[in-house]
């Protein structure tokens, strides 16, 4: 969810209602909220590790042979302050960017506490990218610093910068340091993350996330996941993205609610398995997730009772499979690196309806949403939980995310509002315009996913003379079929469900669809692709 063109148009405003305002004890909540996470002597560090009882599970760590270890508040407080002490010695201090390159050990809320003490900026870095998308990050927010995982520091050749070994050798550090007593204010203008939006569209673009961002990630937490004492939680994305980093990292530790660090990697057979022995009861995690379980044929334990989904729209092939299998319905929610999530299918018990089909939901509480002109836009002036002011150092982009007068932000998402529901059509740039009809992706792939070969699925526009664009499908398939039936099936399907106008002049069969790190389909990659 990148970049957008929406801010050079004067269009129609029409605002949704946002039905958390009708509930005067969520209004008096979402404004306590701003109130605290704004204040200037708000210290990271102290709001999300030493509030805390010294006793209390802070994350469940789990390793690739799904041996669980609980992190205590207690433990967290001690060994990141001896870790600050040692950062204080590499230079660190307060907003110093530092790279974190680690997967999802227990040392990595440990290395995250003790850089928010000195009031120094994190920049998230996926263990999945390439040295050179390390280093458009790193050298882009002038890192003094890496955090790496030794496993990880080949990729770093080139990158001139220091680097931080994790493991033993950082174990061996914190231990030999006397902690620090002290954690930096930075206030709730202080920036304490920066990260590089997903590339959808264009080359990514740095988010500084201030301390009042942590109120808006409460709300989702406490409204739109409805995390509560009782919950065993796991948030199964990565942190080095926007929604595993402030929705499993920052948001459990700000309501005090541990999250599952789960170290190896992704299978369905590892997923089944957590969700049975710690009785997984709520859980968040993308549709490509829920996908692989489906195809696996992966059962959750009767102890779920809440399943969200975020980072691309959620098809109706997930939420038909998900209340046999799962025992609950999976709920589609909204957001971005820009804002965080903003609209959703919320799990609180005041605000849960039954979700429209392939709605993304109501606004969050916190926010009020609308559409300037086709375009999905978020008030500036209405939503007393927005943070997103603009991108670090890039006033030409933060232009184009906003009105001239500045009351609405641009998403880069086109879509409409019905009622106080808001449903996605696609991104901004990935609208096709065929033979004067505006068609949305999403429609189509949605349609062509209910085929029991099709795994995923993705449509793009293609210049032609007659039509101005024809669409094009890209298919990843589960077996063996004759190719001939497979795209008259297709076909078929979208002329009989969405119109003859809209069909698939072209289906391609591929081995997989191309993607960001954080699993967000590429479709100008499929649009430039030579065929």
């Amino acid at each position: 969810m990148d970049d957008t063109n929406a801010g050079n148009a004067e269009e129609s405003r029409q605002t949704a209602t946002a039905p958390w305002q009708s509930h005067p004890e969520i209004a008096a909540e979402v404004e306590n909220l701003k109130e605290t996470y704004s204040s200037a002597a708000l210290s990271v560090a102290d709001v999300l590790c030493d509030a805390h009882p010294a006793d209390d599970t802070a994350f469940i760590c789990v390793d690739d042979r799904f041996e669980p270890q609980r992190l205590t508040y207690g433990e967290l407080s001690d060994r990141s302050r001896r870790l600050a002490r040692h950062l204080q010695e590499l230079g660190v201090g307060r907003e110093s960017r530092v790279g974190v390159l680690m997967e999802k050990t227990v040392q990595l809320p440990i290395v995250l506490v003790a850089l928010w003490r000195l009031g120094a900026i994190e920049v998230p870095l996926f263990t999945a990218f390439a040295g050179p998308a390390i280093a458009v990050r790193v050298n882009g927010a002038e890192a003094s610093l890496i955090v790496a995982d030794v496993d990880q520091q080949v990729k770093l050749d080139g990158i001139d910068i220091p680097v931080l070994s994790t493991g033993d050798e950082l174990d061996r550090a914190i231990d030999a340091h006397e902690p620090i007593d002290t954690a930096e204010a930075v206030g709730g203008d202080g920036l304490f993350l920066q990260l590089y939006t997903s590339g959808t569209s264009g080359s990514p673009k740095a988010v500084g996330v201030p301390g009042r961002a942590i109120g808006a990630f409460i709300a989702y937490m406490r409204y739109g996941l409805d995390v509560t004492d009782k919950d065993v939680f796991w948030n199964a994305a990565d942190p080095g993205w926007a929604y595993g980093l402030y929705y499993g990292i920052v948001g459990p530790l700000a309501v005090g609610k541990p999250n599952i660090l789960f170290a190896g990697r992704f299978s369905p057979e590892a997923t089944g398995r957590l969700f049975k022995e710690l009785a997984v009861t709520n859980v968040a995690a993308a549709p490509t997730v829920y996908r692989a379980l489906k195809k696996d044929g992966v059962r959750a334990n009767p102890s779920l009772r809440v399943a969200s989904s975020a980072g691309e729209p959620l098809t109706s092939d997930v939420v038909d499979w998900a209340p046999d299998a799962l025992g609950v319905t999976v709920r589609d929610h909204w957001g971005q690196t820009e804002q965080g999530m903003a609209i959703c299918n919320p799990w609180d018990e005041r605000l849960i309806s039954d979700a429209a089909p392939n709605s993304m939901g109501q606004a969050l509480p916190g926010f009020v949403a609308g559409t300037v002109g086709n375009a999905i836009a978020l008030s500036v002036t209405d939503s007393p939980l927005m943070w997103f002011t603009g991108y670090v150092g890039d006033p030409e982009k933060t232009k184009e995310r906003f009105t001239e007068d500045g009351d609405w932000y641009f998403t880069g998402d086109v879509g409409r509002c019905d009622g106080t529901n808001f449903f996605f059509a696609s991104r901004d740039d990935d609208v096709i315009l065929a033979a004067g009809y505006r068609i949305s992706p999403f429609d189509i792939e949605s349609i062509l996913v209910t085929d029991d070969a099709i795994v995923e699925a993705a449509v793009v526009g293609r210049p032609d003379e007659i039509r101005g664009e024809v669409i094009e499908a890209f298919v990843v398939v589960d077996r063996e079929e004759s190719a001939e039936e497979l795209v008259n099936r297709l076909q078929q399907a979208v002329r009989e469900t969405y119109g003859a106008h809209a069909y698939p002049r072209r289906v391609h069969v591929v081995d997989e669809l191309p993607k960001t790190p954080s699993g967000k389909v590429q479709r100008f990659v499929l649009r430039d692709m030579e065929l």
